[in-house]
């Protein structure tokens, strides 16, 4: 049945919430609890009426029956998540990842007589934060020294990546970027700034569900994952299945970052704790 308000816009009832939840959970283990309900009638809004469909229940039956579902599926995905990044951000966990992990990597490795460096950021969004730690890698000189440095980006979103792609950035996403990097990095386009080759040709991007095995299993011998504030959308259920796909994806000894507010508590053993730079990350044991 169709409810609407003062403004006649279609309203979320429970059982479409629900059908929705479900579909929006089996796609991308994004659980959304009961009183997320007006936040996700807020962000669906829009595809109704791109769809000129009148009601949220009329939405449900388009995703599950019609022929177009799977483009409107990635739709459905693009305009829920949230893509807050930027340069540099989280700089402790930044100095955790430059001045510990790699360092001990390259170490352990160059004694292996192997160097390679393997990196994947499983969540880029719009890709700053494998670009930051391209740039980060560049400083190091790891290229100059006969290393090769391969970083993947990935998201669930297609529109995210296909901004990272571009690499073209406002000044509000460099607002952290230190200005020698910025100068050294980066030309002008216009009212933003490009991001020079020499970075980008480290990073590659890729579509990636961290629910779907398929696709994270292509990932193998990564020495570093990031995955930060991604659990923060999952039930526990999910939670479990997506660590255990980055799990499977590093190299034994490889590091895992999570958000500042995120643990691995309650959800696996199977990594360790280390303290770098105020910073914990997660090893895999």
């Amino acid at each position: 049945m169709l409810t609407l308000g003062i403004d006649s816009s279609p309203k979320l009832s429970f059982q479409a919430f629900n059908a929705l939840r479900d579909i929006i959970y089996a796609r991308s283990g994004i659980f959304f609890t009961d009183n997320k309900r007006y936040l996700l009638e807020t962000r669906l809004s829009r595809r109704l009426e791109q769809r000129s469909l009148k009601t949220f229940e009329d939405y449900v039956l388009f995703l599950s029956h019609d022929t177009g579902r799977e483009n409107e599926l990635n739709e459905l995905i693009n305009t829920i998540v949230i893509n807050e990044t930027s340069f540099f951000r989280d700089q402790m966990q930044l100095d955790a990842f430059g001045n510990g992990v790699v360092p001990g990597i390259i170490d352990r490795k160059s004694k292996e007589g192997d160097r390679s460096l393997k990196i994947w950021c499983s969540a880029c969004s719009t890709g700053e934060e494998p670009f930051t730690l391209a740039i980060m890698l560049l400083e190091k000189g790891l290229h100059l020294k006969g290393w090769s440095v391969d970083i993947l980006g990935s998201d669930v979103s297609a529109v995210v990546l296909k901004t990272a792609e571009s690499a073209v950035y406002e000044k509000y996403s460099l607002r952290n970027m230190p200005e020698p990097y910025l100068r050294k990095y980066f030309s002008d386009a216009g009212d933003a700034y490009r991001l020079n080759r020499t970075v980008h040709d480290l990073v590659r991007f890729k579509r990636i569900n961290l629910m779907d095995s398929l696709q994270t299993r292509q990932n193998r011998g990564m020495d570093v994952v990031f995955c930060r504030n991604v659990l923060i959308y999952f039930d526990d259920a999910s939670k479990r299945k997506a660590i255990g796909h980055l799990y499977d994806s590093l190299a034994r000894g490889g590091y895992l970052f999570l958000g500042f507010s995120e643990t691995l508590h309650n959800i696996t053993r199977l990594f360790r704790p280390v303290s770098f730079e105020r910073s914990v990350v997660y090893q895999k044991i």
